[in-house]
């Protein structure tokens, strides 16, 4: 939103339109300065802009992103992958894909094996996503995962990190599921938005249509108190059937007040 959009509106648009604007976060009905954008509005992209090229630029640091007390409490630790710098990470997808042999050794080390659920955090295309989502999400997935009985595996953090090393995390800890908390690519929205990527027992074999998602985890999209809820389902889910991917498809609570007539021809009301 621009820095004046108020005066703006009230100037500008109608009311109707003004409540247009309060439903998104789109940068709609901006107005003009002769062909170009108004200062504000260009000054508002450019900010955006900016905070997009530092959320993809910017090397992952445990206790700057995460705080001291919060990394000893979870006892996090720090795998790699073989992508050696962020710049090879970028032009390199394939090394990000794949945990050097320190790191393998290291999971196998510091993890227990065949746990219910297992979470890896990787920074993706958004160190600002992690900082910002990882610290209020990862508590509530715990909570509820032990409320269901769940065995919990140690949480770990990935650098330069993408999707496909789920499947090096299936091989290594034998896990029902695996979760991959991972920023997403920041757009001029939002620099903060995490994805949860999930797979019920992921291997080599494993390719994106093995694997389910759950997106727009940020302040302006899915809370985290949604997210945990969504993950942990699914999971339950998955866990149920014995499969993920493009074969299973998420479950939603039935909404407050629906209800089935018990008669042929019948159906959900």
């Amino acid at each position: 939103m621009p820095r004046d959009a108020d005066s703006i509106l009230a100037a500008d648009f109608p009311e109707a339109l003004s409540k247009i604007r309060e439903c998104t976060p789109a940068r709609i009905l901006l107005g003009r300065a002769g062909a170009a954008y108004r200062t504000s509005t260009q000054l508002d992209l450019r900010e955006a802009h900016a905070a997009a090229r530092d959320a993809v630029r910017a090397e992952l640091d445990l206790e700057t992103a995460f705080g001291a007390a919060f990394v000893r409490q979870w006892n996090l630790f720090e795998a790699c992958t073989e992508a050696r710098s962020k710049e090879e990470y970028l032009l390199q997808p394939e090394l990000g894909r794949r945990l050097n042999e320190t790191s393998r050794q290291e999971l196998a080390r510091r993890c227990s094996r065949e746990n219910d659920i297992q979470i890896a955090i990787g920074d993706g295309l958004s160190v600002t996503a992690v900082a910002a989502q990882v610290p209020s999400l990862l508590p509530l997935l715990d909570q509820g995962a032990r409320a269901r009985g769940w065995t919990f595996g140690n949480p770990f953090v990935i650098r330069h990190c993408r999707v496909g090393v789920l499947n090096e995390i299936g091989e290594l800890l034998a896990s029902k599921v695996a979760v991959l908390l991972i920023g997403e690519r920041p757009g001029l929205a939002t620099a903060e938005s995490l994805s949860a990527y999930m797979a019920y027992q992921p291997g080599k074999s494993h390719t994106d249509a093995n694997r389910n998602l759950i997106s727009n985890i940020h302040s302006r999209g899915l809370s985290s108190e949604a997210a945990a809820d969504r993950i942990l389902r699914f999971a339950a889910q998955m866990m149920a059937l014995r499969i993920s991917g493009f074969s299973i498809r998420e479950k939603f609570p039935e909404p407050p007040g629906r209800r089935v007539i018990p008669k042929e021809g019948g159906g959900p009301v």
